[in-house]
């Protein structure tokens, strides 16, 4: 069986190994509000939502963080302090199912896809060890999973290691108004599309998932002469020194559920890659040809 067959097991297995092997360079990565002043002499607009600021600390293979957050819109900021590369991967549990129930499906998850009420909910991308990434997002009220899927040298995944733990979302009053966004980038099968193009500086991006299967976004910076395809096929063999290093993005969601994060762009070449497993035949989205390339003037 592919080791591409569970998203639990895989999704994150493309981006672990071009992390280890890109250098792991710092992110400077930060949410930030980017709605317009308004102009001189018009009617003042209505203030921007606040967040609910959420912070997680990770290590070798444990996460530190709040057991219970209340709903609406959430900065989630992921600092790794240990010496490998983690990530906050959500997963909502649906159907009345809990953290207990979750444990006890992840023991038989590498025999096959997981059940269906295990619902792929974004979260936060890895920082390089003794950094922090942020994201942002609307949490609904339930029960979560907080999970690490990336592997390690020895391509076992972190949550089969024992890194996992409970969240609990409460209902509350907290907005659900979703912050203004410089350029949408929508995720479909198998293509990633920006409204327009990426420029350099800072800019927020709102990611959407247009498909019926999970997507994610990972956001990199091409080393000279590269190419994106350079990277998809790099991953599964890492021969020689890795063709770029990952700078952001989104873990698997599923439709309807947006996520933002925001990408502070130099001039260069850069790509956008999706190694998710495929619903159908378990292949990860990059061999579907889930990949982009552009230029920042």
């Amino acid at each position: 069986m592919s080791r591409f067959s569970n998203p639990l097991a895989a999704s994150a297995a493309g981006i672990a190994a071009l992390f280890m092997l890109a250098g792991c360079a710092k992110s400077d990565t930060q949410s930030a509000d980017t709605a317009a002043k308004a102009a001189a002499g018009a009617p003042a607009p209505a203030a921007a939502a606040t967040p609910n600021m959420v912070s997680f600390t990770a290590r070798e293979f444990a996460f530190e963080g709040p057991d219970t957050i209340p709903a609406g819109l959430t900065m989630i900021h992921l600092t790794d302090t240990g010496k490998e590369l983690h990530h906050v991967q959500l997963i909502k549990l649906e159907g009345g199912k809990t953290f207990a129930d979750f444990q006890a499906a992840a023991k038989d998850m590498a025999k096959g896809p997981p059940p269906s009420w295990i619902v792929f909910y974004g979260g936060v991308n890895p920082p390089a060890p003794g950094a922090t990434t942020t994201a942002m997002q609307v949490l609904e009220p339930g029960n979560y999973a907080v999970v690490c899927v990336v592997e390690g040298a020895d391509h076992v995944p972190h949550m089969a290691k024992g890194m996992m733990r409970s969240l609990t979302v409460t209902p509350s009053s907290n907005p659900t108004t979703e912050p203004t966004a410089d350029v949408t980038l929508t995720l479909s099968d198998y293509t990633f599309t920006l409204s327009k193009p990426l420029a350099a500086g800072r800019q927020m991006i709102k990611v959407e998932n247009t498909a019926s299967q999970p997507h994610e976004v990972v956001l990199v910076q091409l080393a000279p002469g590269k190419t994106i395809e350079d990277v998809g096929k790099w991953v599964f063999d890492m021969k020689g020194p890795p063709p770029g290093k990952p700078i952001g993005g989104i873990p698997a969601f599923v439709n309807g559920k947006n996520s933002f994060f925001e990408a502070d762009l130099t001039p260069g070449e850069y790509g956008m890659i999706c190694f998710v497993p495929d619903a159908k035949d378990g292949k990860p989205h990059v061999q579907h040809g889930m990949t982009t390339q552009f230029k920042v003037s």
